[in-house]
């Protein structure tokens, strides 16, 4: 699996780039839980057989999450998050959600352990392997989606196998097999590659001058971001807001 510093990198990407005007250290820290709550079925390997990548990689909870959202937001007579949380809850529970797919899922969907998508309905890992590449002789060469006389083909999902042929080994299961081994050699992956220390500094810093602008916005009486999608406030009767909670 993805070291988890690398998907909580990912979330804070995320948090930064969607949060708009809620951002703010809460939201972020809620954001970057979401991205990293999968990892936390290595956990639950020591007691269920083959969930590391599986109990929470399935999509049932994200897909269930967001249509309960979506109904409780656009569909009811009367948003119950709205009302207690304001246009900021709204936006920040679709980017949790957001985080908890692309960088929970996501980075293992495509890493090299795949992901239990259909667990326990259809009990097969999965992983997306593919290139882009650009060759003098042969052109632009994708094996991402196959194209054919017959239409666009599926993403090229292999198939690692199975949660009783395919353990995980974790910090917290390092053999990926029921049962606490106390005396089992245990390696916390932090950073795998040079490519994900790229990512885990990139979310940082990313952060920090997210976090570094707002602060001086605030020391500048200027509030949240003003660049920030509007949203709506309950508290202002449903009305557009500018973010800030004013209604226009």
């Amino acid at each position: 699996m993805a070291p988890t510093l690398v998907a909580a990198a990912v979330g804070a990407v995320l948090a930064a780039a969607l949060l708009g005007a809620a951002f703010d250290r809460r939201a972020v820290a809620v954001v970057i839980a979401a991205a990293v709550a999968p990892d936390l079925d290595a956990v639950a390997s020591l007691v269920v057989p083959g969930a590391t990548n599986a109990l929470l990689h399935a999509l049932w909870l994200p897909l269930f999450a967001a249509g309960a959202l979506y109904w409780d937001t656009a569909v009811g007579d009367r948003s119950r998050l709205r009302t207690r949380f304001g246009w900021r809850g709204v936006r920040l529970a679709w980017v949790a959600i957001a985080a908890f797919l692309v960088a929970g899922v996501g980075t293992d969907l495509f890493g090299s352990e795949g992901a239990n998508l259909l667990y326990p309905i259809h009990d097969a890992y999965y992983r997306i392997d593919g290139r882009l590449v650009f060759s003098t002789q042969e052109g632009i060469v994708q094996t991402f989606v196959a194209l054919g006389a017959d239409g666009p083909g599926l993403l090229p999902l292999q198939s690692p196998g199975t949660t009783a042929t395919h353990a995980i080994p974790t910090f917290v299961n390092p053999d990926g097999r029921p049962g606490l081994d106390l005396g089992a050699d245990r390696e916390l992956s932090l950073v795998r590659s040079g490519w994900q220390l790229v990512v885990v500094a990139a979310g940082a810093a990313l952060i920090a001058v997210r976090a570094a602008r707002l602060r001086r916005l605030r020391e500048l009486g200027g509030g949240d971001d003003p660049t920030a999608e509007t949203g709506t406030d309950a508290e202002t009767g449903g009305a557009e807001t500018d973010g800030t909670g004013v209604a226009r």
